[in-house]
């Protein structure tokens, strides 16, 4: 049996970027049931890429029902619906066989991986604010691409003086803007800047100096992506609900770093069933974003634990 559930988290505070706000969380949890045993899975469908809970549903529910995970990878294209039901499968393939999902995939055992904590866009008073009572974080995550940019950065680096920031430009510069910005990011310290053009328009960052490294977010999807990012980018930021779930994930990962690239781990807006294999992903990377249950003012049962040390795997209650 393969079965999808609405549901709605509600956010601890509105949450803000360039393309609208939120004040909640609507995911589709996906459970596959095979012989008295469950496995689960969660994905954010995602307007930007064309998706919906709707649609969504609609590729799960045709999917036959004993579908394995390698059938899967053919039966549906990359993005959210593949994403949860492979994450499922996952679950449910470690559960029968009493094994956790890192050893299945031939992985380390997981550790704790430091994550960013995002900051909602707000006017420049109010974003040092956020910053100020978020200081104690070592990585903070500015969302920008509006005309007041600069403001917004200075006030977070003024309220947060020793954190180390990253900023996502949501593709709302040019290669001409992010020129013009460099020595100021640089000054303030930012690590690395995510997507600041928009999909499409990656040749123009060819040959561009990149004093601070540029990440492909929505210009990286799985591996198919990675010929048109060659010389464009630094980094690719791999998100479960691009890729389509934890199996193309992690042949994303290793082919990512065959090319030269280094990587970036992130999220939507979900809770700790959407985070948890992400987790195994972001082992070892360079920047690791998953701080979607940080954001929640609720959460699943048996979550995620995040403290000094940031973000660790999940207990086999959660997920894999």
């Amino acid at each position: 049996m393969i079965r999808t559930e609405r549901e709605t988290f509600q956010l601890a505070e509105v949450f803000t970027i360039s393309r609208g706000s939120r004040t909640e969380a609507q995911v589709l949890t996906v459970t596959v049931a095979r012989d008295g045993v469950r496995g689960r899975g969660e994905c954010v469908p995602y307007a930007r890429y064309g998706e919906t809970l709707a649609s969504v549903e609609a590729q799960v529910a045709g999917l036959p029902e004993a579908i394995s995970r390698a059938e899967l990878q053919q039966a549906l294209p990359a993005g959210a619906a593949r994403n949860a039901v492979d994450c499922a499968l996952w679950d449910i393939e470690a559960r029968q066989a009493g094994r956790r999902v890192w050893e299945m995939a031939g992985l380390a055992r997981p550790g704790p991986e430091i994550t960013a904590f995002t900051l909602s866009l707000d006017t420049p008073e109010k974003m040092r604010a956020q910053a100020e009572r978020h200081r104690h974080r070592p990585l903070l995550k500015v969302k920008l691409g509006t005309p007041d940019d600069m403001a917004r950065l200075e006030a977070v680096r003024a309220g947060a003086p020793g954190a180390r920031i990253i900023v996502d430009a949501n593709e709302g510069w040019s290669a001409e803007i992010y020129a013009d910005l460099a020595p100021h990011l640089q000054r303030l310290g930012v690590a690395l800047v995510e997507q600041p053009l928009p999909a499409g328009e990656d040749e123009a960052l060819c040959g561009l100096a990149r004093p601070v490294p540029v990440c492909a977010d929505e210009s990286c999807h799985d591996r198919a992506s990675l010929a048109g990012l060659a010389g464009n980018y630094d980094m690719v930021n791999i998100k479960l609900d691009k890729t389509g779930g934890l199996t193309e994930a992690l042949a994303l990962r290793a082919a990512a770093r065959d090319a030269g690239f280094d990587i970036m781990v992130g999220c939507m807006v979900g809770s700790s069933l959407a985070m948890a294999p992400a987790v195994l992903v972001a082992q070892g990377a360079a920047v690791t974003d998953l701080d979607g249950p940080l954001l929640l003012a609720e959460d699943r049962a048996a979550p995620l634990q995040f403290d000094d040390l940031g973000v660790h795997p999940s207990d086999p209650a959660l997920w894999g």
